[in-house]
């Protein structure tokens, strides 16, 4: 039936908890004077970091939008307004508060789109109709489109000569950029640099890699600084800590952050929970999970909420040193990991020097100068460095 108009309204409320980022109104989909279902999706919000949809809290009517598509929502802000409904089904016709406003006019085979795959299609150029669809029916995805937009990123068009390409900046760029120089101006950024020999754990990874693609993990150099980094917090627990203006707040979890990243559209920081508690093993399927699910655009909100730390694998994409590397506020510090090669090196062999050639990377810790100094940087970093090089057998089996 519909609602009457002495029924109880209930609010839509924004999420409570968003990682201290900012979160804008995409798409509503449902029209002021609709019916909604208890739980069914009612809008979607996109961060820096992921878009999540906002369920309806109840079942009635929408009768009003208290914020609009691009509008800014803060944690716990009122989103809009149901109408409940309450006793027996009728035939009657819904009520309409106010006309539902303008949508505009689709192509027959974009009616089964949903506004969120629309939107990613409208933002990037792309035509639905050049994307194969793996959904029920062939129905394109989000994660279609994502995968089709990390695919072209990957060999993005070139200018002609003289020409000059003007590229809009997307949401997710945007935001970066604000985070991004938020953080400098908030935080004064230190950064030191030490080297780390990979033996051991190229060793350890090439005996065990056949062993955890069994159990379901891709057992990746990341999956061991992990480890590594979870293990030097006990050298200096302020590493994993968050600075306020009254008092310094060191956790006693440890969750880690891992860069993604998604192309052209910059990267998103997946967190590994409570890192110090878990196996090696664990570690690396939590990573083949959450990479995954990333790049194909499927996080959920609690998959990047709640860091204390962050691992910039930047050698990657070939870097050595990359100084500094931002802070993700509103974190203490960060972990930058350069290319790994082969270099020649002197080493103490039975008493004597002797040449040769080991795998090497530059590993960086950049830190909030505000709550670290050189001496427990320096630790950090030793006890980081000596438990890759000191990587046994013994270490992170299943």
């Amino acid at each position: 039936m519909n609602a009457p108009a002495d029924a109880p309204i209930i609010d839509v409320i924004a999420p409570l908890e968003q990682e201290g980022t900012k979160a804008v109104v995409r798409a509503w989909f449902k029209a002021v004077g609709e019916r909604v279902a208890q739980d069914e999706p009612l809008l979607e919000l996109e961060t820096d970091k992921v878009a999540v949809e906002v369920p309806s809290p109840g079942a009635g009517v929408l009768v009003e939008l208290i914020l609009a598509a691009d509008a800014e929502a803060t944690p716990g802000a009122v989103l809009g307004r149901i109408r409940i409904e309450q006793g027996e089904a009728t035939a009657q016709s819904p009520v309409q508060t106010k006309p539902p406003p303008a949508r505009p006019p689709v192509a027959d085979g974009e009616h089964r789109l949903s506004p969120s795959v629309r939107r990613l299609l409208s933002e990037n150029g792309l035509d639905p109709g050049e994307i194969p669809g793996t959904g029920r029916g062939r129905r394109l995805t989000r994660e279609d489109v994502a995968a089709e937009i990390a695919r072209r990123s990957a060999t993005p068009a070139s200018s002609a000569p003289g020409e000059v390409r003007r590229i809009p900046h997307d949401r997710m760029r945007r935001q970066i950029a604000e985070n991004m120089t938020r953080s400098l101006a908030v935080a004064p950024h230190v950064t030191a640099v030490f080297e780390a020999d990979f033996t051991a754990i190229a060793a350890h990874r090439r005996a065990h890699k056949a062993e955890f693609e069994a159990a379901g993990a891709a057992l990746t150099y990341t999956a061991y600084l992990v480890s590594a980094a979870a293990e030097a917090m006990a050298a200096a627990p302020t590493v994993n800590s968050r600075w306020h203006d009254d008092h310094l707040e060191v956790f006693g979890d440890i969750n880690i952050g891992v860069g993604v990243a998604l192309g052209d559209k910059g990267l998103i920081v997946p967190v590994i929970h409570r890192a110090q508690s878990l196996t090696l093993l664990d570690i690396a399927r939590r990573l083949t999970n959450v990479t995954e699910r990333a790049r194909a655009g499927r996080l959920a909100p609690a998959d990047v909420q709640g860091g204390t730390f962050s691992i910039s694998n930047h050698g990657v994409s070939g870097s050595l040193i990359a100084a500094p590397i931002i802070i993700n506020q509103p974190q203490s510090a960060i972990l930058g990991v350069g290319k790994l090669e082969k270099r020649v090196v002197a080493r103490e062999v039975g008493g004597a020097d002797a040449i040769q050639i080991r795998p090497l990377a530059f590993v960086s810790l950049t830190i909030d100068h505000r709550v670290l100094d050189g001496v427990q940087t320096n630790a950090w970093l030793t006890r980081f460095v000596e438990v890759l090089e000191g990587w046994g057998e013994d270490d992170g089996s299943i």
